[in-house]
């Protein structure tokens, strides 16, 4: 019995491991990488689509973002991948912010802005 139940024990434990390495996935930052249409909804100033881009040099992961209709590229203070989720950092409009967004698909991300707001990225071609 105490063999029988060690062998059931062993089963277990690997069909756990199995399980939970698969539903585990690790994506690279060539995914985020390129330019982004984040739209971010219900805000105090309304809805509100913040063009940004991402790229990988040497292993690091950096943002911009353009606040304003000059089209002028700002850095993020800093972007953390962290599994399949992105965050950035970055001062807009005299606040500091926080986006994260976790791929969708191919062409989309979802996410949130501060964890109060619902972001909506589309790759830009």
């Amino acid at each position: 019995m105490k063999k029988l139940s060690s062998i059931l024990f062993v089963l277990l434990f690997a069909a756990v491991s199995v399980a939970g390495l698969s539903s585990f996935s690790s994506y690279s930052p060539e995914y985020f990488e390129g330019k982004w249409a984040v739209t971010v909804k219900d805000t105090p100033q309304g809805t509100a689509t913040i063009p940004m881009r991402f790229e990988t040099k040497d292993g690091k992961t950096m943002g911009y973002f353009v606040e304003d209709p000059s089209g002028t590229e700002k850095p993020m203070s800093s972007v953390s991948i962290s599994g399949d989720v992105l965050t950035g950092y970055f001062n807009i409009q005299g606040y500091d912010v926080y986006i994260s967004l976790k791929k969708v698909d191919e062409e989309s991300a979802a996410g949130s802005l501060m964890d109060m707001f619902t972001a909506e990225a589309k790759k830009m071609k």
